[in-house]
Order: structure tokens, then sequence, then C-alpha cells
């Protein structure tokens, strides 16, 4: 099977609905985000918002 990459998305909500609108064509999506500073490139830990499937695990 083949697994796409990321995408950004404009919202939380916008990213689970876009990953429930796929949820029914692939093997397993997850809709998450995570905090970020760009000027320092921190970035916080994971937050899953939506899973279906077979994902792998976000730590």
């Amino acid at each position: 099977f083949t697994a796409y990459g990321p995408t950004d998305q404009q919202s939380e909500d916008r990213a689970i609905r876009t990953a429930k609108a796929l949820a029914s064509n692939h093997v397993g999506v997850i809709a998450w985000s995570r905090d970020a500073d760009l000027a320092l490139g921190d970035y916080g830990p994971p937050k899953v918002l939506f899973t279906n499937g077979e994902v792998p695990d976000m730590e």
C-alpha cells in the first residue's frame, strides 16, 4: 500500500474533518497537532486529534 505524507491544515477542526473524509479509503489515518516556536525551531509533543485504523505510534 502507499503511504501518503502529512499535509498542513488551517485548523484542528479542518484536520479532523479531512482525516475523517480520508478514513474510508485508507488503511489508517491520523490527525495531530503540536505547538511550535518557528523562530527557535522548538516543537512540542504531538497531540492526537483523530485516528482511524492502523497508524504508527507518535512517540
